[in-house]
């Protein structure tokens, strides 16, 4: 099992939308270092529910559902989407700021690479975010 970060804009499309919905397609991913990763999922990967915008943070935690495939509302077949689940909501949000405060994800593409939309997460950050979360995985 792989863990994943993926961006949306909650005003567009929010975590509390995919729990209401309770399966859905992660798609309107366009940059191609953002579709190499979402063509590396699989099904059971667990992946962060980040908030863009004025929100800046780590909400909740989907599971990939299926293997990777063409997005069906695109011509072109690269841009590929998996379908994904709620599984939990974090106890509380963990923010950008706290991220960043944190030298241990000085590394991490959250924080290198701010404007990627699905990125990988090591199991290390996996467990301190869940930690700055209150929540035990």
């Amino acid at each position: 099992m792989a863990y994943w970060l993926a961006k949306t804009e909650p005003d567009s499309y929010s975590y509390t939308d995919l729990e209401r919905v309770g399966r859905d397609r992660w798609n309107g991913v366009k940059n191609f270092t953002a579709l190499k990763h979402i063509g590396r999922m699989k099904p059971e990967d667990l992946v962060f529910i980040y908030h863009t915008g004025k929100e800046k943070s780590v909400v909740g935690v989907a599971e990939v559902v299926s293997s990777p495939y063409p997005d069906p509302s695109e011509a072109d077949k690269r841009f590929l989407v998996v379908d994904v689940k709620p599984r939990y909501r974090l106890t509380w949000p963990v923010t950008l700021k706290e991220i960043k405060r944190n030298p241990a994800f000085a590394e991490w593409e959250l924080v290198r690479q701010s404007r990627l939309s699905v990125m990988p997460v090591t199991e290390e950050h996996w467990q301190l975010v869940h930690g700055l979360a209150g929540q035990p995985e």
